[in-house]
């Protein structure tokens, strides 16, 4: 598909390729197709030049858009792994994901470095971020610098050879773990070709005509059939208009992101599609209501995208219990354990978590059954994780650091928030002698410290436990942290 999307943004250079909207909703134009072919061979030729080889793994802290798509491209070209880094995850879980894929270069953009506040640190082998760590590697930044930034990727003219790269590792992205050991999702380059297949075939994008979504699983597909793809808005009201003066054939945005632009006014038009989180079959609704010809809700996992979908009106027509995401997508195969967790293996599954052995065969974390017409009904998460506004928290990557002098137990559950959403909150017994007001400041550090999971609130009560190990029973935690937020 990446080599396929080179070609295509080489055989029309004049046509726009990524766009972006104007505080009015007016359409601009971020990139040409020719700007983007461009900017991935520069920066093909400056990471050759570094001496990057096939099989290198190279960090990417950079805001989706044409720079990061640009990398994508470069990273592809030379057969290099690319680790997504995500720097709201906050610096020792940041720190601890570098140690783990040891990259030989991090490339950041400027607004992602100011974001995590470790632009100096991660420049210096970011020694006071993590003191203990040896080796970091050294941070090249994309796009325009700002004061604190790590000097910039520097421009070349080496020529590349044409290699066959082979199925080798493409990308690793960080899905949960502990801060001591994260856990990192593979994909090789035919894992993550396929996916992209996939999502294709669902767009099937009609050329020249726009598309509005920020994600590479939309960006790549809709490129390489020639249509042009407008990042979203970030304000609702921005959004909303710059739907109205895009009317695109199809549409992806988080089920936060419609939520909000609905809650804007929002017109919709086309094929809409939603995924990363739940989306109700009255969201869906709603998106139909606004004018969408479609609207879909995506079943899609880091490890297998995408895995299932369904449209609003087969969602609302379903009766049963559960919530239904479909059925498998072509290629995609679906089972349950006997624990009722769902099981999917597919040409678009993950190759292997990092430091572990190859598997076909993804554990979802979700329980769930198979209808009579081979759909996949969800029943629940197997897992602790918690889902806000479309992203994923793993809670034993941070309750760690709530365990700060004069707290007894720390728990971080999820409490639904409606149509989907939850709140993380942070329920913390204190020790005898030790007052609330004392542990609010003694917990502040380590809370600025969660980045993008912070907890919407703090609450003081004892941790119930359950189990002959007396270990925390997050189901009762969460219920109690239910009933004092009323």
């Amino acid at each position: 598909m990446l080599d396929l999307l080179d070609h295509a943004l080489r055989s029309a250079p004049e046509r726009p390729a990524v766009l972006g909207a104007t505080l009015t909703g007016h359409v601009r134009v971020r990139a040409t197709r020719g700007e983007l072919a461009g900017l991935a061979d520069a920066y093909a030729s400056s990471l050759y030049a570094r001496g990057l080889r096939t099989g290198d793994t190279v960090g990417v802290a950079v805001r989706p858009g044409p720079r990061a798509l640009a990398v994508l491209l470069a990273l592809w070209r030379l057969g290099l792994r690319g680790a997504v880094l995500d720097p709201g995850a906050g610096p020792d879980v940041l720190c601890s994901r570098l140690s783990l894929a040891r990259p030989s270069l991090v490339l950041a953009d400027a607004t992602a470095q100011a974001v995590a506040g470790w632009a100096r640190p991660l420049a210096a082998r970011a020694r006071l971020t993590l003191p203990d760590l040896a080796e970091l590697a050294p941070v090249a930044t994309v796009g325009r610098r700002l004061p604190g930034c790590a000097p910039a990727l520097e421009a070349a003219r080496t020529r590349i050879p044409v290699t066959d790269h082979g199925d080798g590792d493409a990308v690793i992205v960080f899905t949960s773990g502990t801060t001591s050991r994260p856990k990192a999702v593979v994909h090789t380059r035919s894992s993550l070709s396929a996916g992209m297949d996939t999502v294709r075939a669902l767009f099937s994008a009609h050329p020249d005509e726009p598309v509005v979504g920020g994600t590479f699983f939309v960006l790549v597909p809709a490129l390489t059939q020639g249509a042009p793809v407008a990042l979203p808005a970030r304000s609702p009201r921005v959004l909303s208009r710059q739907l109205h003066r895009l009317r695109p054939q199809g549409t992806y945005l988080t089920p936060p992101q419609l939520r909000d632009a609905l809650r804007a006014g929002a017109p919709f038009t086309g094929r809409v599609w939603t995924g990363s989180a739940p989306a109700s079959a009255e969201l869906l609704d709603r998106v139909r209501k606004a004018g969408a010809a479609e609207a879909w809700g995506v079943y899609a996992l880091t490890e297998l995208f995408p895995a299932a979908a369904v449209e609003s009106r087969q969602k609302a027509a379903y009766d049963g219990a559960g919530d239904l995401v479909g059925t498998p997508l072509p290629g995609v195969e679906a089972r349950t354990d006997d624990a009722g967790e769902l099981l999917l293996a597919g040409a678009a599954a993950r190759h292997r978590c990092l430091g572990d052995d190859p598997d076909p065969w993804v554990r979802t974390g979700d329980r769930a059954h198979l209808d009579a017409a081979g759909r996949i009904v969800l029943e629940g998460r197997c897992k602790d994780m918690v889902l806000r506004r479309a992203e994923n928290i793993y809670p034993g990557l941070y309750e760690p650091s709530l365990h700060v002098p004069g707290v007894e137990l720390a728990v971080l559950v999820g409490v639904p928030a409606g149509d989907g959403d939850e709140r993380l909150v942070a329920v913390v017994e204190p020790r005898p002698g030790y007052t609330e007001q004392q542990l609010r400041t003694a917990l502040a550090y380590p809370m600025r410290r969660m980045g993008s999971a912070r907890p919407d609130a703090l609450l003081f009560a004892p941790v119930p436990l359950s189990g002959r190990s007396r270990k925390p029973d997050r189901a009762a935690t969460a219920e109690l942290a239910a009933v004092r937020l009323r």
